[in-house]
């Protein structure tokens, strides 16, 4: 396995102008070695870019690529022995299930018995023990698709396995388990693997630590306690979440906000802050009353089975609430927000307290 290390990365795709925006925005990172990571974002973010500028699919306009601090930014991807799953199955349509799995392996001269062995190995760990022998252009989609996470995972001897929004194609049933299974061969293998996703339960649920990108840049890394506690800007904060942050326009004097005119108590002391102050706290972390709080009109209710949604009203702004399942929902409640559970924010970034 390898730790991965980018230095001043960028990366413009060639266009009549040559002044336009950029990819990929200047990024210095370093990953660990057995590390697993996710690329988190929506579409156009510059995550698949960045992929394939660590894969060599894509020589970047700036900067270097590092594998174990050894530049390999004009290497190709069969050099650099990483592998790839992509977004739709890659497989080749006339050979069995066991020899696309096997493919691999042969090429590397591996003897036949140690192939058989890690071949039976991943074919189990996939459900496709009983398939084995059948040609590939037989299966579904699902299947095949397994098949392409088959053969990036069955070499052992790999830098880096490189994952690009692999479960896209594959039923929502199946997606649980080949997370858990993506999940238990990192543990048991310490893989470097790196997983683009734009959802946010993928990325979640399978990393060590999530990287946020948004218009390509970089905007957090953390783990998905730290994005969830404490987003590092409003975009984490609104797409980490369902429903995500409120984010609240607010003044900010010390340890106090006023949103809509009305005072809310902070966690700390904050120094004067005018000019483009959010104050940010998850529906997790707001309760209803019917005694205290900050006085507000319901709006909407939504029901989504395991909790209830409630969007309601301050004096200008939008705040949404949840609440357990079976809670009445007055049509006029007090909010009480959660103190210590409050971010702020400015020119949405956040800001810290002096104390």
């Amino acid at each position: 396995m390898a730790s991965i290390e980018l230095k001043n990365i960028a990366h413009q795709y060639p266009s009549e102008d040559k002044s336009g925006p950029y990819a990929l925005s200047s990024l210095n990172e370093l990953w660990q070695d057995g590390g697993a990571y996710a690329l988190l974002g929506p579409s156009g973010c510059g995550k698949t870019t960045l992929l394939n500028i660590i894969s060599g699919l894509l020589q970047p306009s700036e900067g270097r690529v590092l594998f174990d601090g050894v530049d390999v930014t004009d290497l190709s991807p069969e050099k650099r022995n990483i592998a790839q799953v992509f977004q739709f199955p890659v497989v080749y349509d006339t050979l069995t299930v066991a020899e696309n799995l096997a493919f691999p392996l042969k090429n590397r001269g591996m003897a036949k018995d140690k192939i058989s062995e890690r071949v039976a190995e991943i074919l189990s760990m996939l459900g496709l023990s009983d398939r084995a022998n059948e040609k590939a252009h037989s299966l579904t989609a699902d299947d095949k698709q397994k098949i392409s996470l088959g053969r990036g995972l069955v070499r052992t001897d790999v830098k880096a396995i490189l994952f690009d929004e692999p479960l896209t194609v594959i039923d929502p049933h199946l997606k649980w388990q080949l997370r858990t299974e993506l999940k238990k061969i990192h543990q048991q293998f310490r893989h470097t693997m790196i997983y683009v996703t734009h959802d946010q339960t993928e990325a979640l649920t399978f990393a060590d630590k999530v990287i946020v990108m948004y218009g390509g840049s970089v905007l957090q890394i953390g783990t998905p306690e730290e994005l969830f506690e404490t987003p590092a800007h409003t975009f984490v904060g609104q797409f980490i979440g369902s429903p995500g942050m409120n984010i609240l326009k607010a003044n900010v004097d010390g340890a106090l906000a006023i949103v809509d005119r009305i005072q809310v108590a902070l966690p700390g002391n904050y120094r004067k802050i005018d000019d483009e102050v959010e104050l940010g706290i998850r529906p997790e972390y707001i309760s209803l009353s019917q005694t205290e709080g900050i006085q507000a009109e319901t709006v909407s209710i939504d029901d989504v089975g395991k909790h209830i949604i409630v969007r309601c009203r301050l004096e200008h702004q939008i705040v949404s609430v949840i609440v357990p399942e079976g809670t009445s929902i007055p049509d006029k409640p007090r909010l009480v927000f959660a103190q210590d559970k409050i971010n702020i924010y400015q020119n949405a970034v956040l800001v810290r307290p002096t104390g």
